[in-house]
């Protein structure tokens, strides 16, 4: 698909979502800022709840390094609102239902769940520097120790 950044160092396709806090994220909003999306498959499961809790315990460094993060599933605007309120994050959910940037970010795939296929978001993280290009991604994440990872990321110069 033309339109998936997913070569480093490409320009991310201009886009807008709805998100908690009553809000409408718009990419152009950001301008100069760096981006941190990461999609998770799930509000309320085990893997994403530490995930989501992890980027929390760390936005203040992610904010020192004047970065943006955001989480974006499938799951409704309510959901994620609960999701949110419950885990008391610092930052907004992004609702995909219709899965328009999961299809953008390429992260939908096929997986075994108890012996049976079923598509699902691949728990994926990306950057996007302050010019609106794509620079880090990483895909089929396993949460221990990521978002470290992704702290580290931002935080070292070019």
């Amino acid at each position: 698909m033309a339109d998936t950044p997913s070569a480093h160092n490409c320009q991310v396709p201009h886009f807008s979502a709805a998100m908690t806090g009553q809000k409408s994220f718009d990419l152009n909003d950001y301008s100069g800022k760096t981006l941190v999306l990461y999609f998770y498959p799930k509000d309320n499961t085990p893997g994403c709840t530490t995930e989501s809790i992890a980027f929390r315990d760390l936005h203040a460094e992610f904010e020192a390094h004047d970065t943006v993060v955001f989480g974006i599933s499938r799951d409704s605007l309510r959901s994620h609102e609960g999701f949110k309120n419950k885990l008391a994050l610092p930052f907004e959910l992004i609702s995909d239902p219709d899965e328009t940037l999961c299809t953008m970010f390429n992260v939908m795939k096929l997986k075994n769940m108890y012996g049976k296929q079923v598509r699902g978001i691949e728990r994926s993280t990306f950057v996007i520097d302050a010019t609106g290009k794509l620079v880090k991604e990483w895909r089929g994440v396993k949460v221990a120790g990521h978002v470290d990872e992704v702290l580290k990321f931002v935080s070292t110069p070019n």
